[in-house]
Order: structure tokens, then sequence, then C-alpha cells
């Protein structure tokens, strides 16, 4: 069997996934896998009649076929009557379309308001349409076999219409309409938040008055009673054919945008908009649009559709409203359950398929959800439009979907599609590499292929399509790159296709890992860090704050490997017109590293530091690179202090020393008579910048009044125990520092005359 066709049944996945897994990982040290199987994973791919599962996976998606795209640019509510033909409600032209199951459509209203906001078809095809702003309900119907004006003038066998003014409501939006059994009409309003009824006879009230500023859905339940879903508080009202209301629910969102009702008496309601915590609710819901001014496009906030230029002022779907969207399940008993949440799609349409799953028609990406579960949905369908806006029955239990930003209609189902696919996301090695076998898990016939490139566009020169033939082993055929993206393409069965995950085996290039910087402290060390037991010992810790000891150097590096390879590292040094690099220190995996300066002789230094991949491949794989310090300096000796000497002269001591150091420069000398205070003494020369400096200095004694004022500095002198007032002794206290502050002394005895 060739890569053309791929029918998998349990057994035979069962060996495809044993021999290619026994295989896959043949590739050596370093192979690694690119896994999609999630939802978050795939959702991020291209679907074309393929669905994608939140638990996971693909499968088939409803057929989805395009029946007319309208020349308005919204449409806001579409109803069917008993023969299947569809009325579209459009705006931007405000028409009502009339579009045949086989696509042919004419106009049959064109209102002076705005946009056709809501329609319902009675049982006998009378169409009530409601108009926006400051708008009316007009009912329409057909006159008997005359022709009509198709939209491009053309004429058409069918009926024409009239149309009257059929309700009044003197407000300033129609939101919705529904018709109940027995034909009385109720009208959803803004402002004030009413129902309206209107009779068969033409006899209205006003059926129901909410403390809410809009009423904007309704649909009736299996008992006569009408549902109602409010903008402001997020209600979801029954009210009885009576007219007395009850608060089934009050959403957590600020808007009721749609609302189904199962057989067995569910009612599910999609909220959006967030609520304002204690403030005051806006007059006009999340779904309206302000003014444009004249002469160009205004882009409305993020939930709404671009609105063309002009004095315009009509509802659009979701405007303004902010954290996505919920569908609440609320059962007979009045008892409600969250079932779906989304921050990124807004519900403006809820439907049931022939199958009774809930279908969600969403904006702004224009995409359909089969609800099947709590937390768990089927993304079906894109529609390749921004807004989803309304759902009606199909012949053959198949369904309409209106879309805005265009205005299309399309059809859904019955059936599954026949054949689907499914482009992957592209996937980013990030290196140059080697492609491996991929690893399958479904059932079905599935095909897939393979494609590769190395730059992030397909489009730009990758290879062609290649299929990957499970019956053989499963190898891709692609030339080696950067980039892969595979292409599954699902065809209907007596097993129903699905892909549950595909894997694609792959073997980076290696390369050398690199050391971007490397740091000397010359005086500081990182205190030593225990790694916690059963912890990888590989696993690189992060360099802890240095503390301060003049007695060690440290040093630490940031190393980064394209490969994501585990390193190791080594510290090598050389001295000033040395050649040789020496070890220091191997093995090393974290980034940093201290050691005691005396292990070096006084001098000059760099440090280089080699980063290896060793741990991640085979002993001839491996790869290294290297960094070197900047120049430092050890000197860990102090000066030398030579040829001191001190003698009495006329009540003045007398002191002559030479200070040396084998490596860095005299940075100060300092002396004590008979342990008192440290006094500064310069060098003959003035200036400590020599690695030797000659001192000669006297220091006044004590008169016999107690003076201690000193020639060079004072200097707190004693008297010695052993000695008289005519012979005094004194010790002479002398020492000096080099520029690392190594110290060295020296002390002489002087004694009178």
């Amino acid at each position: 069997m060739r890569g053309t066709n791929l029918s998998i049944d349990r057994r035979t996945l069962f060996s495809v996934l044993v021999g290619v897994g026994l295989t896959a990982f043949a590739f050596g040290e370093g192979t690694r896998t690119w896994e999609q199987s999630k939802f978050d994973e795939l959702s991020k791919g291209t679907a074309k009649g393929v669905a994608v599962r939140s638990t996971g996976g693909l499968q088939l998606a409803p057929a989805f076929k395009q029946l007319y795209t309208t020349p308005s640019t919204y449409i806001w509510s579409i109803a069917a009557d008993n023969s299947g033909t569809l009325y579209a409600a459009t705006g931007a032209p405000a028409r009502l379309y009339r579009i045949a199951p086989d696509g042919q459509a004419s106009t049959v209203f064109e209102p002076q308001e705005l946009q056709v906001q809501a329609l319902v078809v009675d049982n006998r095809g009378a169409i009530y349409a409601a108009t926006s702003p400051d708008g009316k309900v007009y009912k329409i119907e057909p006159k008997k076999n005359t022709p009509a004006r198709g939209e491009k003038g053309k004429a058409e066998q069918g009926p024409t219409w009239s149309s009257s003014v059929y309700f009044d409501p003197g407000t300033k939006y129609i939101w919705d309409l529904a018709l109940d059994n027995q034909e009385n009409l109720y009208i959803a309003t803004g402002d004030h938040g009413e129902i309206y009824r209107v009779t068969p006879r033409g006899e209205h009230t006003v059926f129901f008055k909410s403390d809410e500023a809009h009423i904007r859905v309704l649909a009736l339940d299996p008992k006569g009673n009408l549902i109602a879903g409010s903008d402001g508080s997020g209600l979801v009202y029954r009210i009885a054919p009576t007219g007395q209301a009850f608060v089934l629910y009050s959403a957590p969102k600020k808007e009721i945008t749609a609302l189904a009702i199962d057989d067995a008496g569910n009612i599910y309601a999609a909220g959006a908009g967030e609520k304002r915590a204690g403030g005051p609710t806006s007059n006009i819901p999340a779904g309206t649009a302000v003014n444009a001014p004249m002469g160009g496009m205004q882009s409305q906030p993020v939930g709404g559709p671009t609105i063309p230029a002009g004095p315009i002022a009509f509802p659009v779907p979701g405007l303004g409203a902010s954290g996505g969207s919920e569908v609440y399940r609320i059962a007979p008993d009045g008892s409600p359950l969250r079932i779906w949440t989304s921050s990124n799609d807004l519900v403006y349409a809820l439907a049931f398929d022939e199958r009774g799953n809930l279908l969600a028609g969403t904006g702004n990406r224009g995409h359909i959800f089969s609800i099947t579960g709590q937390d768990e949905f089927i993304d079906l369908i894109k529609a390749g439009a921004t807004q989803v806006t309304a759902f009606a029955k199909a012949p053959g239990g198949g369904l309409y979907a209106s879309t805005s930003n265009l205005g299309k209609v399309f059809l859904i189902g019955p059936a599954l599609a026949s054949e689907g696919t499914y482009d992957s996301d592209i996937f980013d090695a990030h290196i140059f590499s080697r492609w491996g076998r991929a690893q399958f898990r479904g059932v079905g016939n599935v095909q897939l292929f393979a494609r590769s490139g190395n730059v992030d566009n397909p489009d730009r020169n990758w290879s062609s399509w290649q299929p990957v033939d499970f019956a053989k082993d499963a190898t891709l055929n692609v030339p080696s790159a950067r980039f892969i993206q595979w292409r599954a393409v699902l065809r209907a069965g007596n097993t129903a296709p699905r892909v549950d995950s595909v894997v694609i085996n792959y073997l980076p290039k290696n390369v050398a890992p690199q050391i971007d910087d490397v740091t000397m402290q010359v005086g500081m060390r990182y205190p030593q860090i225990l790694k916690p037991i059963n912890v990888d010992p590989a696993i690189t810790m992060p360099p802890p704050l240095p503390m301060r000891d003049r007695d060690a150097i440290s040093l630490k590096w940031s190393a980064h490997d394209d490969n994501d390879d585990q390193l190791v590292y080594s510290i090598y040094y050389r001295g000033d017109g040395e050649s040789r690099w020496l070890l220091l220190k191997d093995g090393i995996t974290d980034k940093f590293y201290s050691f005691d300066a005396g292990l070096l002789p006084d001098g000059g230094y760099a440090i280089k530091v080699v980063a290896s991949d060793a741990p991640s491949h085979s002993p001839g794989d491996a790869l290294s690179s290297d960094k070197e310090s900047g120049r430092f300096e050890v000197d860990t000796t102090p000066p030398q202090i030579e040829n001191l000497t001190a003698s009495m002269q006329g009540g003045q001591i007398h002191v002559t020393f030479h200070a040396t150091d084998g490596f860095s420069p005299i940075k100060r000398a300092e002396y004590s008579v008979d342990a008192g205070d440290w006094q500064f003494i310069e060098p003959v020369d003035q200036i400590s910048d020599n690695k030797a400096e000659n001192y000669n200095f006297q220091i006044k004694l004590p008169d016999n009044d107690g003076d201690s004022r000193l020639l060079q500095a004072s200097s707190g002198t004693r008297k010695s125990a052993n000695s008289s007032a005519d012979d005094p002794e004194h010790v002479v206290v002398v020492r000096a520092y080099d520029r690392f502050d190594n110290m060295g002394t020296a002390k002489v005895l002087v004694r009178g005359r």
C-alpha cells in the first residue's frame, strides 16, 4: 500500500505504533519529537471540512455549503417557511431577501429605516419584519403568480410582495420577534424594556414591562411560556401566557445575546459583556452602534464590525462587549449550570442540529461550536466571515446559518463532509534538522502528508507535499530543513475517520554551545549551595549573591545551546607570557565558580571557560566552545620591610627603612611608637608608585612639660618600665601595604643616649 490511501483499523493501528515506535528513536542520542493532539495545539492549524475536539483530535465536520452572498454587509436574523425558503433580515443596505433552497434570491422588502433587525414567518407564509432604529413591525405578504424582480433586474418566476405597517411600538429599538402557536406576535423592545403582544386580529398590549432597559432576545418553551433575555443585569425571564413573570436566572454577564430551548424544556442562554460592580448600567446594549461621522470609516471597539461612513445609528451585535461569552443551561426545575465559556468568542446565536447537538454561532472569528457537554465542545466550522449571527431550520434536517461581515447564507449538514483537510501549524525546530518517521494515532480513512522548508512561509519555495507511507516505514520523505508542516486528509467511510495525535520525530543538527560572557570578581566568593536531594545534579542552579572575601576569586558566565542540550563546563587559567592553558576545574554544571586566590602565584592571568554538550551526545559527536575572561591580577604576598633602623637624635627618633613588593607598587606606609595610633608617612620621593620605596622620617618625643607634639605626626609615646628618665626605651613599628592591600610589618627597639 502506497501513501495514497490509509485506512487503519485497530489491529493495524497497533502494529503501526509498535513498528514505528521501535524505530523512531533509532536516530541516536538527541532525537526529539513534535506531537500535536491537544485542542490548543490543533486549533492553531487550518481546517477545511474538519472539526477540532476540545478533548483533542480531529474529525470530519458537517457539510458546509455557501448558499448566497447578499449585497448587504450584515445579516441580523433569518427565518424559513414551511417549504424551506429562507428570508434574511439585513442592514447596510436594509433589505429583506428571499432565498430559495437552490440559492436563487430576490429582494422582497426595502424599508426606509436603516436596517431590518428581526423577522418571523407564520404558517401561511406571511413575514413579520422589525426595523431599527425608530422602527416598526411590517407585515409582508406574497401575491399570487406574479413575477418578481431579481437582484439584477431580471424577471424571475415567483411572488411579488405587499407590505404594510403591522405595529408601531413608538420605541427606539426593536430587538427580537417571536410567534406562539396561536400566532400571537411578541415584540422585544429597547429604551423601556417592554415586550408587546399583538394578536392575530391586530390588538396590541404591553405584555411585560421590565426594570431593565432592553429586552434583547425571545424564545417560546414547550409549555407556551415566553422566555426573554435582558441587557443590563443579564436576566433570563419566564413569562406565562398571562403575563406573570419570574426571573429564572441572573447571569454573571451583562447581556443575554441568544436563547435556545430543547424538547425537554432545558433553556440555553448565552451571556456576554462584563457587569459593572455597584455601578449604573448603560441604557444602550453592548450590541448598539453610535452615530458615525461622515466622510470615512469608523472602526468600532473590539467585538463589533467596522461601521461604514455616514449618519448611522443601528445595532451592531457585540459592540463594546468584553470578556468573551458564556453559555448556561437552565434545567426545567430552574437550576442553572455554566456549560461553556470562551474569552475570545462572542455568541450571537444558538440552535440545535438534527441530532440535538447545541450549536453556537460566534464572532469575531466566525466560528461555529458544537457544545457537547460541560466544558466540552467541538470547534465545528470556520465560516470565513467575522460573525455567525443566526440559525434557521433547513429542509432535510440541515441548518441555515447567516453571517455578517460579509452578509452570507450557508447550509450546514445534515450529513458530514465527504472529505476534509487539515493543515497543521508550522513547526519551527529552530535548527536545521533531519526529519525521521511519523507516528499516527487514529482510525478510519486518513491520509497523511508532510512538507518542509527553511523560511516560515510555506509559499516561499518549500518542498512539495509528500505522502507518508505507513505500510512501509512511515519515513517523512522531505528535505532536512528548519521548518515542517503536516497535512491530514480525512475521508468518510464505514468507520468515521478520526485523528487523535500525530508525532513527528526529528534530529536537530548539533551545533556547539555558546558562552555569551565571562565576568571575574577578585576578592569575592560565592557561597556553596547544596542541591536538593533527588534533583538531577546536571540542573543548573542560579548563582547566589557573592560575599566579600579578599582571599578568593570568583567568576560567573552565561551560556546557551540552540539544541537545548545539557552542558558541562571546564575552567582553565594562563599567566602573562605563558602559552599553555592549565586546568583549574572541570565537570562544573553551574554557571559560577569560586577558588582561593592563593592557588595562583602573584601575577597577571586570564581565565578560559569551556562549555561542552557532551552529556547529551555520544563521545564522538559532542561539541564545545570557549570564551576568555579579561585580564586580572593576583597578589597574595605582602610587601617586605628591609633595613629598618631607628636612633635617638636630640629628643627625636630618626627612622629609615626600605619597602619592596614582588608584584604590585607600594600603596602606603604607616608607623606606630610604643603601641600608639598609626600615623601615615610618605616615601622619600613623596609618590607611592613603585614596587620599592624608601622612607626617612623623624619622630619628636614628648618634652619635659608633657608636650606630645611631633615633627611629622603625633604619637602617644610611653616610657618603658625598665628605663630611666635619662635613658628611655621606645618600640617603633612600621607597616607597608601593596595595591592589593597585602600588609608587611617590622619593628625596631631604640634607646636614648
